[in-house]
């Protein structure tokens, strides 16, 4: 292992004169830039006097960060061109856009991608007046910003988006500036223990740039206020090799940054080169920098006696009012001539040609990475027949296997067939989840320490490719970072804690959404997969806290572009639908099946078939063939399903002559009309499935009112009568469970009976006969501890 000491920056440094004159230059046009966006509409160049009419009349974005981070992409170009690198930057300050923004625009990406946005005076001017301005573009490094894969308005993602983006990129190196902000989240301090995970013998580099610039938007940042050897202590802990470049002089900090990242490369290729010439030899000692610089370098000092440089005032507007202060504005005319734009762009305005000299050409530019619009580097899985793991059905629900389980053994052969760009997430619970038949492909990515015992069942290999670690967080920024640099994986999770990633599932779904339907630049990306088991009605032993199911709710509230829910009854399903899944591209794709065995109801065909269809009527469990249903018993979600056949023979057997129609949901966004999302029926269908006037008793996997949203419009929404779960449980057997929340097959067989009007008056003996049902179980359970043998072994 390396030596955990940090390496002193030096005084002096590697860059001639000459070059560090041009490198201050192109970073003083960097800063120039990202201060025009903020500030500027007209007089973009300040070839007159400022004036009120030049500045936009709303002025928004955020400094503070800018000058930084422009300060190490003007050095990791530097790099790029010297040593030929391929460099990914992953800008997490929040707000940081205008930093990426001037260097795209500089290195000419950003005319590329947007022509009106050229390189002169006018295309300056149009990129001043677009930043954070109606119908322009955002403060955040969004999806119209070339070369990134990170929106930086919710913080804390930036380093697990990065080491996802470097696993299986061997060639990669993925820059990364964590804001000191941003640093104090719990998703950003997990995402420190990344390097665990990262193979140098197959693996890219991530090397993270701590930006301490002190201050976030109103108070210090913890990091920047600890002591120095505190510091140190902390990043060696974590098991980097931290070095340090600080001050506020420029040619002295040029010189520490140029020497201090020549440093950095050099071990990050000698720790590759020899993983990669003798084989893993356990975990090296990264590097990683710490940059202390002033917050809003280079901008105004002082602002009506108050100290800016250096202070939180600098995190937004330094100078709030130049259009209605005049003292402002000469405040903010002397600040942006001070950068001398005279001596930055030509006579048409575009950057002085030893300026463009500076920047990489092609791909290598920053901006135009490809991994940052990954799918142009998306490889289809080569994935094997998913009929081929079938689960023998001889009768409907008269077998019980584990879904996941199946699953498990297909996971395993798509994992085989595509050993450089598919990967397995999971926080501890691949076991768990019972996708062990995964272990027979691949091991668990591990470099840290090992145990003897650990070879006992612990799967654990550096070249493994289960990714688990106990933050869901870290693991969905590791997945994200994957897929968009045009990689493909799956997400396993428990369904009471995927709620720990909503807000990400959040960011990424407006990503896709943006991405998709306004930028036909970015080539889309492999799908989210989302694995959500070990469900609400098997966490009978777990109890209440382990009890939500409303992860759904969120997901509906995206766009119909991107967010697909399914809900496969049994094992043949769930292979059919994952399959589809596995083939799509820029979607979030929304699994619910539990680990547990569970009843098998359709053969591989009829899955396959039901599965495409997302929704359908199940003959075999239905009796109004050929005529009217007297009602509708419709379901979504395994347990639901069960439950809702369960009450359905019971009223087979009560009332012979009722008419049942028995519809199964798949894909849910069936329910939805097909004006309002692309998988959506039309009227007609619908109102053929579900009837326009009959009684529709809906037993749902989730929460009730999901199922109302989707369906208020349809003209027999009156009659939807859903049930689901009610926010009651505790320590329950799972019947018991079932009956609390009155989605279990006696509560249901009542609805129906009070909801068919034929049934009110001679279903009354039959009613009472299933209350006293509910009682006789709900005793048994807490007298035994188990449900009955004939809810526990019940089939159809």
């Amino acid at each position: 292992m390396n030596d955990a000491s940090h390496a002193a920056a030096p005084l002096t440094g590697p860059l001639s004169e000459e070059e560090l004159r041009l490198m201050d230059t192109y970073w003083r046009a960097a800063n120039y830039l990202a201060a025009g966006m903020i500030y500027l509409r007209a007089n973009p160049l300040l070839r007159e006097p400022l004036k009120p009419e030049h500045l936009k009349n709303r002025l928004l974005g955020h400094w503070g960060s800018s000058p930084g981070q422009n300060f190490m992409l003007v050095h990791l170009d530097r790099l790029i061109r010297q040593r030929d690198l391929n460099v990914l930057f992953v800008s997490g300050p929040g707000h940081g856009a205008p930093a990426s923004l001037a260097c795209s625009w500089l290195e000419g990406r950003y005319s590329e991608v947007y022509p009106d946005r050229s390189l002169d005076e006018a295309g300056m001017q149009r990129l001043f007046q677009k930043f954070s301005f109606p119908g322009g573009i955002g403060s955040h490094c969004t999806p119209e910003t070339p070369g990134s894969i990170h929106e930086g308005g919710e913080l804390g993602y930036s380093l697990s988006h990065a080491y996802g983006a470097a696993f299986d990129n061997p060639d990669l190196i993925v820059a990364t500036a964590v804001g000191d902000g941003e640093a104090e989240t719990g998703p950003l301090a997990a995402s420190w223990h990344s390097n665990k995970f990262l193979n140098p013998v197959s693996d890219g580099a991530v090397l993270p740039i701590l930006h301490l610039n002190g201050y976030k938007i109103a108070n210090p940042t913890i990091l920047a206020r600890i002591p120095h050897e505190e510091l140190e202590a902390l990043f060696i802990g974590y098991g980097y090799k931290p070095y340090f470049v600080e001050g506020d002089d420029p040619p002295r900090m040029h010189q520490q940054m140029a020497a201090t990242l020549d440093a950095c490369i050099d071990e990050i290729r000698a720790i590759q080169q020899r993983a990669r010439e003798g084989g893993s030899s356990g975990r090296p000692r990264w590097p990683m920098i710490v940059l202390r610089s002033p917050k809003g370098w280079t901008g105004p000092k002082t602002v009506d006696g108050h100290k800016v440089e250096g202070s939180w005032r600098a995190h937004q507007v330094p100078v709030a009012d130049p259009a209605t202060n005049r003292q402002s504005l000469r405040a903010v005319e002397e600040w942006l001539r001070g950068y001398r734009p005279e001596e930055l762009f030509d006579a048409d305005g575009a950057p002085v040609e030893a300026l463009r000299a500076l920047a990489p050409r092609g791909d290598r530019r920053i901006s135009a990475n490809p991994h940052a619009n990954g799918g142009l580097l998306r490889r289809d899985l080569d994935l094997p027949p998913f009929r081929d793991y079938a689960v023998p059905v001889r009768a409907p629900a008269s077998s019980y296997v584990s879904p996941t389980a199946v699953l498990g053994g297909f996971l395993r052969d798509v994992m085989r067939r595509n050993m450089t760009n598919f990967r397995v997430f999971g926080p501890d619970e691949t076991a768990s989840n019972k996708l062990t038949a995964l272990y027979e492909a691949t091991g668990k990515t591990w470099l840290a320490q090992t145990l003897p015992q650990d070879e006992d069942g612990g799967y654990l290999a550096p070249d493994g490719r289960v990714m688990e670690i106990l933050s869901e967080h870290t693991l969905e920024g590791w997945f994200e970072g994957y897929v968009l640099t045009g990689r493909h994986g799956f997400f396993a999770t428990y369904e009471a804690f995927v709620h720990v990633i909503d807000s990400m599932f959040n960011q990424h779904a407006k990503w896709l959404e943006k991405s998709k339907t306004e930028l036909d630049w970015r080539a889309p990306v492999p799908s989210i997969n989302l694995l959500i088991t070990s469900l609400v009605w098997r966490q009978d032993h777990n109890g209440f806290t382990h009890q939500d199911p409303g992860f759904l709710d969120v997901v509906a509230n995206k766009s119909p572009e991107v967010v697909r829910i399914y809900l496969p009854p049994d094992a043949n399903c769930l292979l059919s639908v994952a399959d589809h899944c596995l083939r799509t591209r820029d979607y979030v794709n929304v699994i619910v099946a539990d680990k547990q065995p569970h009843l098998q109801y359709l053969d591989m065909e009829s899955a396959t078939i039901h599965c495409t269809k997302g929704i359908g009527i199940w003959e075999w469990a239905s009796t109004d063939q050929g005529a009217e249903p007297d009602v509708v018993m419709a379901c979504a979600g395994d347990i639901a399903t069960m439950e809702a056949l369960a009450a359905t023979k019971l009223l087979k057997e009560k009332f012979p002559e009722l008419k049942i129609r028995f519809v199964n949901v798949v894909d849910l966004y069936r329910l939805v009309s097909d004006t309002e999302h692309p998988h959506g029926l039309s009227d007609r269908d619908f109102d053929s499935l579900f009837t326009r006037d009959k009684p529709v008793i809906f037993n749902f996997h989730s929460y009730s009112s999901l199922v109302h949203k989707l369906t208020y419009r349809r003209a027999n929404h009156d009659n939807m009568h859903v049930h689901g779960y009610q926010e009651r449980g505790n320590i329950n057997t799972p019947f018991e469970l079932a009956m609390i929340n009155e989605v279990d097959r006696f509560h249901l067989a009542i609805d129906v009976i009070d909801r068919v009007p034929k049934l009110h008056v001679v279903g009354a003996h039959v009613k009472e006969w299933l209350r006293d049902r509910i009682i006789e179980h709900m005793a048994y359970a807490h007298e035994e501890g188990i449900d009955k043998p004939e809810i526990r072994d019940w089939v159809w």
